[in-house]
């Protein structure tokens, strides 16, 4: 209890806040609008205080260098959360993709998690992918991922924002989103691709067929079951979507501590 109230140990419990807090702030599961900012901002504390005893730091003192490592904290946890969230967002580009070929691309509906707009087969295929990785235990993973942070990123340490394989590896991270959001959609989109197909020789061979009324609610059919069929093969591609996500953070964190 002296430790804790210990003014010597401030800076030290200040920059473990600053890191976890900018974590909280970009990283999915704990950065929607619907958790109260109070919630933010205590559970970080708590859980700063309890990094505390178990992060070795040796003496850092309130000088003029504590404002750059007080940036760097915070530099750290959003990039951290930031490069989980582009990972996460391949699911979102996936549902794009899917209602495009849909017909409901002009069907956005407002995500109230993130307050911006959503495509709906996105937003279905979100909800299951976070249920999915709460049933694992992802999101004690995630908290693991700040906590281990600190192995790679001591506290005292600086940014090596010279080395041009961090900007690199942001780049590769973007192209593992689309791929593994091309991955997501491509069942069912080549499901449409082929419904398409059917209907343009129904259209040149029954002219009298009016394929633009039976066309848009036989794709809307056709999309819902290869949906319910390829919802396994999903659930493959969610996990190593979230291998992908844990896999990107610890390589941020290595290139952020100079490895």
């Amino acid at each position: 209890m002296l430790e804790m109230i210990n003014l010597n140990s401030l800076p030290v419990f200040l920059l473990i806040f600053v890191r976890v807090m900018a974590f909280f702030v970009t990283m999915p599961l704990f950065s929607y609008r619907t958790i109260p900012m109070q919630f933010k901002i205590g559970f970080s504390f708590f859980l700063a205080l309890t990094m505390f005893y178990t992060v070795d730091s040796s003496m850092i003192t309130i000088d003029g260098m504590f404002l750059f490592l007080l940036m760097k904290e915070a530099i750290v946890g959003l990039f951290i959360g930031l490069i989980a969230f582009i990972i996460l967002s391949a699911i979102q580009v996936a549902g794009g993709l899917i209602d495009f070929q849909m017909g409901f691309a002009i069907a956005n509906v407002m995500d109230p998690q993130t307050g911006a707009q959503s495509p709906i087969s996105g937003q279905f295929l979100y909800i299951i992918s976070l249920l999915f990785l709460l049933s694992v235990d992802g999101h004690h993973l995630i908290i693991d991922g700040i906590y281990n942070s600190y192995q790679f990123i001591p506290l005292e340490a600086f940014i090596p924002f010279e080395n041009k394989s961090i900007a690199d590896f942001v780049i590769q991270s973007f192209n593992n989103m689309f791929l593994i959001a091309f991955q997501i959609a491509i069942p069912i989109v080549g499901c449409l691709f082929l419904v398409d197909i059917a209907l343009g020789i129904i259209a040149r061979t029954v002219p009298q067929l009016n394929v633009f009324v039976v066309g848009l609610p036989l794709k809307i059919i056709v999309s819902f079951v290869a949906i319910v069929i390829f919802l396994s093969l999903y659930m493959s591609l969610a996990q190593y979507l979230f291998d992908t996500m844990f896999k990107a953070m610890r390589g941020l964190m290595q290139l952020f501590g100079g490895a």
